[in-house]
């Protein structure tokens, strides 16, 4: 019987490094754009004039190569979007092939500029091996995709490149495979018995069900999980080098379904709600990565899932919630179902393992897509130097992130009249919700990634495609490697 899904993880291609061309295998080529003063005389390959724009990849009737992608100014970010443009053309260029009764080839070689160092191989590996990720459910054979890149090159360090490259893409494509699976699939016990199954083996996973939860008084995702037939979970994973001097603690928001409970959402943008997970996708990526890479630091993670469906025992508006830890909130609106279930991971978190530094990841808040639109993550932070740490990790794996302000004027706001603290206190969304979360921290080194905008794609851009983009993953990878 065929598998309704396609496989978790997704296979990527693979990416071999030569120093010589092999005649006769289809090849591609990389060039910058042509200087644009009146003197210069524009690029043709085989009769074909080439912009040279990054990301624009042409078909040349030419011996020495068979498609040429543009790299713009040759910048290594504009190498990563020509990698996943032209795996995207070569794709297609398989797929014309085959139908039209051709041979089909499955590995394909490109020539690199002999100025590509190894922050350059690492983007184009990057653009290459994401570009071209695909998830369809479908009863159909699967579209022929190459299955090979190899990258000619003289750099010595360019296999190094390629292979820290393609530990970062396989967190991404993880998180988009997690976060893209629907959610008919997607209950909290198959995204805790899937992060158990993928996790490695340098990584201790501990999947805790409702009953444990109920003892050990986690209000927040008993309450959100509690009109769902489908019982929540919380899912630990540790990894826990010898050799690490500092602890970092991360906490995904892993609602695998979001109806916005009572508070119902509107059904035209509800059947995207399978990707509210997608932090805690992040987080059980990212801690996957690490633990391949051997990075010296201890990483907890943490992601509390659960579903927040519509039912005569859902949660209400006016309910006062006890979370881990004895602090309570007075819940104003159940579409703010995240914070609820964070509040509980962060405390217990926090008490249980006492890290050193505190990362929660959500798509939180749809202030957040307004303010910053769909390609940048807001950063909220209690700590100027991890602030500046998250922003770095970001640049250099080609996520975007802007700091918000905690504006403490606010803060007021979050105290509770018969709670503790209020769930949706007045203000700017984005900076409330952030304000809630961090009555949960401890006073420790904290960072809130609200990713509610980035998360997911409806168009290709760069090394994304329609879908959940993964966004966050490579960010806590390249964090805890800053460590």
């Amino acid at each position: 019987m065929r598998n309704p899904l396609p496989p978790v993880p997704t296979s990527l291609l693979d990416i071999e490094v030569a120093r010589d061309l092999r005649r006769g295998a289809p090849t591609a080529r990389l060039v910058t754009a042509p200087a644009t003063d009146v003197e210069s005389e524009p690029l043709e390959i085989g009769g074909v004039r080439i912009t040279g724009k990054a990301g624009d990849v042409q078909t040349v009737p030419a011996d020495e190569a068979r498609w040429v992608a543009g790299l713009g100014d040759g910048e290594p970010k504009q190498y990563r979007k020509a990698g996943a443009a032209l795996v995207r053309a070569v794709n297609a260029g398989l797929a014309d092939d085959v139908s039209n009764g051709g041979k089909a080839f499955r590995a394909v070689q490109l020539v690199l500029p002999e100025e590509a160092a190894g922050e350059h191989v690492t983007e184009l590996a990057l653009g290459l091996l994401l570009g071209g990720y695909r998830f369809k459910v479908t009863g159909e054979d699967p579209s022929p995709s190459v299955r090979t890149v190899r990258l000619v090159t003289e750099n010595p360090s360019a296999a190094d490149s390629v292979a820290r490259a393609s530990v970062l893409a396989a967190a991404t494509a993880l998180t988009r495979d997690l976060a893209n699976t629907p959610s008919n699939v997607k209950t909290p016990a198959w995204l805790a018995d899937t992060a158990a199954r993928v996790a490695g083996p340098r990584v201790e996973v501990s999947v805790r069900d409702e009953k444990w939860l109920t003892t050990q008084g986690f209000g927040g995702v008993l309450a959100v999980g509690g009109g769902s037939a489908r019982p929540p979970r919380l899912i630990e994973l540790a990894y826990r080098p010898a050799e690490a001097s500092r602890h970092l603690l991360l906490v995904g928001k892993g609602i695998t379904f979001d109806t916005g409970g009572l508070s119902i959402k509107p059904a035209d943008g509800m059947h995207l709600m399978r990707t509210d997970m997608a932090g805690g996708a992040a987080v059980i990526a990212a801690i996957r990565a690490i633990a391949a890479l051997s990075l010296p630091v201890r990483v907890t993670a943490l992601v509390p899932a659960a579903e927040n469906h519509v039912s005569g025992s859902s949660y209400r508006p006016g309910d006062i919630v006890r979370h881990y830890g004895g602090k309570t909130t007075e819940v104003g609106n159940t579409d703010a179902e995240g914070r609820m279930v964070l509040a509980d991971a962060l405390a217990y978190g926090i008490r249980r393992y006492h890290p050193d530094l505190v990362v929660d990841a959500a798509t939180l808040t749809g202030a957040m897509k307004v303010s910053l639109g769909l390609r940048t993550g807001g950063l909220f932070a209690s700590d100027d130097t991890l602030a500046a740490s998250v922003v770095a990790a970001g640049s250099r794996v080609g996520e975007a992130w802007w700091r918000m302000p905690l504006v403490e004027d606010y803060a007021d706001n979050v105290r509770g009249e018969f709670g503790d603290v209020r769930q949706t206190p007045a203000g700017p969304g984005g900076i409330t919700a952030a304000l809630f979360l961090r009555e949960f921290t401890e006073g420790l080194p904290w960072a809130h990634l609200d990713i509610a905008g980035p998360a997911r794609s409806e168009k290709n851009y760069d090394d994304v495609v329609p879908g959940a983009t993964g966004f966050a993953a490579r960010t806590l990878v390249e964090l805890a490697a800053s460590l």
